[in-house]
């Protein structure tokens, strides 16, 4: 009979195999993913606000319609969220139905991606609102940025097809189910297929980032090359907030979105434990580890986007911005306001209590 040590970090399983965990996620998940989901919900919602106001006046044509659909990709996110602290919450154990498991896993899946394309989608459109000003202010691009929206949408959802399909959780002999883990029981085959879908994720994810990378430091050089002095002082300073938008947007991939797809390829041969042929990978137990506890960190980082989504759109527009402050501004002179009158209430409260005080002794 096989044999295997338990400790806190691995599971026996009944073929000798072993769950790789990191007990850190169980105390650190639900903490930072309940921030996340305060936060990312308020911060969202006040977007779509900001936007359906910036709709009725009609502003923002293209870029709009990507701010909503990225807004509205984070929100999904958001939603799941819950379900995803209740399942760290009970030390790994999901409670809820299968399909929730692979709505859930897919809601994440979505987000991320449809945020690296819109992402990729807004440093275009603000690239070509710089270098070509007048076309961009005397065109009407709607109807281009509905298409790209339909398709980003298609090609995201497509991907998730097949979590949404396939079953998503695996129970082992202890009778803790899994929700999009514990693999590593599974054959070879099924093994390798898991592995080639990861890989292919990831291939897709480097196209797209090195597009946009190299989008971007074009964009910047040609900004930073760009001599101002035959140029209005608008014009520079619709130049200088392009550059930091630019900036913002890789940011958020570098933050989000990169440490996540390195560690992604080498932490799936670690989990799945291929016994023999590609991807079979020997190494120690505190490598594999080291990978297990660095992609928990990832998994949180990528949920950080959807706070960090709508800093983006302040560096993104002017108008989207100008609303904020314009908000802001208005908050803090009604605030004073308010104070005033609920001192002047409270005051007010009190003189007429010690005038009846006073009346009622000169009564007696």
């Amino acid at each position: 009979m096989l044999m295997c040590s338990v400790t806190n970090r691995q599971r026996c399983t009944s073929n000798g195999s072993t769950f790789l965990d990191s007990e850190f996620r169980y105390t650190l998940f639900p903490i930072a993913y309940g921030i996340i989901f305060i936060l990312g919900l308020l911060a969202n919602i006040y977007v779509l606000f900001i936007l359906r106001w910036l709709r009725e006046t009609k502003a923002m044509g293209e870029i709009r319609i990507y701010m909503t659909n990225l807004t509205i990709a984070d929100l999904l996110f958001v939603c799941a969220l819950p379900f995803w602290i209740g399942y760290y919450s009970r030390h790994g154990n999901w409670v809820y139905e299968d399909f929730m498991c692979r709505l859930t896993g897919s809601l994440f899946f979505i987000n991320t991606y449809c945020s690296i394309l819109f992402l990729g989608a807004i440093s275009m459109n603000r690239y070509w609102a710089v270098t070509k000003p007048l076309d961009a202010a005397s065109s009407d691009h709607r109807r281009r940025g509905i298409i790209v929206c339909v398709v980003i949408w298609l090609l995201t959802v497509s991907m998730a097809v097949p979590y949404l399909v396939i079953p998503g959780t695996n129970t082992d002999e202890n009778m803790v189910t899994r929700c999009f883990e514990g693999y590593q029981n599974q054959t070879d085959s099924q093994k390798k297929t898991v592995a080639a879908t990861h890989f292919a994720i990831i291939g897709l994810f480097s196209v797209v980032f090195f597009l946009v990378v190299v989008c971007n430091f074009l964009i910047a050089r040609s900004l930073l090359f760009w001599s101002p002095l035959h140029a209005h002082s608008r014009s520079r300073r619709l130049k200088r907030r392009a550059l930091q938008m630019l900036f913002a947007v890789v940011g958020v991939f570098v933050v989000c979105f990169l440490p996540h797809h390195v560690i992604q390829g080498p932490w799936t041969l670690v989990v799945l434990q291929i016994e023999e042929g590609w991807g079979h990978v020997g190494w120690d137990q505190n490598t594999r580890q080291a990978f297990n506890d660095a992609h928990q960190i990832t998994l949180l980082l990528m949920g950080l986007n959807c706070i960090l989504d709508p800093i983006v759109y302040c560096f993104a527009t002017r108008k989207f911005r100008k609303y904020i402050m314009a908000h802001i501004k208005k908050t803090k002179d009604i605030i004073p306001k308010i104070s005033l009158t609920v001192v002047s209430q409270i005051t007010s409260k009190e003189l007429q209590e010690k005038d009846e005080c006073v009346s009622q002794q000169n009564d007696s």
